[in-house]
């Protein structure tokens, strides 16, 4: 792992790595985001290294700075001494993105310190999202289970249970119109949730 967080922050299950990686991969400096937040610079990197908690009232702010949900930035359950930082329990996963109605989304990686992310997402049946999809990323889907189509750069195409696709920085969008939901496995890089 990249994180230069002291051993024992990754046991509390304090997001501030996190949150020092969503501020990085958004092109913010610590004086930009504090800025945004009307707060200092000391506060963030003391938020950032573990040093000091933020107020709920905090992470509704860094959620919406960072364009992220702020159930994201809450405190997740701490793991065992001797799995934190390795692994990440089905129990324990994190929801993460955004409300787009009909996509649950939940953080496989332990943390946002790597170069990636791995999300498990569930399309539900009937749902879609309307808006093209475009961001600096490199993204790998891999369908588990159900039917998904997944328009890649203005062309649809059908994803069947095993099939896996690609977008490196392509605009997308995803469609379920089936009766079943559709779960895929995303690695994302770098990491935008």
């Amino acid at each position: 792992m990249r994180s230069n967080a002291p051993h024992s922050a990754r046991h509390t299950g304090y997001p501030g790595a996190d949150l020092r990686a969503l501020r990085k991969t958004r092109g913010l400096t610590l004086a930009g985001l504090a800025e945004k937040l009307g707060r200092s610079v000391g506060w963030l990197s003391q938020v950032e290294r573990d040093l000091s908690e933020p107020s709920i009232t905090d992470l509704r702010h860094l959620a919406a700075a960072l364009d992220v949900s702020v159930s994201m930035l809450f405190r997740h359950a701490a793991a065992p001494a001797h799995e934190a930082g390795y692994i990440v329990r089905a129990d324990a996963r994190r929801p993460i993105g955004s409300d787009t109605a009909g996509l649950v989304e939940e953080l496989l990686s332990p943390d946002l310190t790597d170069d990636f992310e791995m999300v498990h997402s569930t399309f539900q049946p009937h749902s879609r999202i309307k808006d093209l999809v475009k961001r600096p990323t490199q993204e790998v889907g891999y369908l588990i289970s159900g039917r998904l189509q997944m328009e890649i750069d203005g062309t649809t195409h059908e994803i069947n249970p095993g099939d896996s696709f690609r977008m490196r920085g392509e605009p997308f969008r995803w469609a379920n119109p089936h009766d079943k939901p559709a779960v895929a496995i995303w690695v994302i890089a770098p990491p935008v949730y």
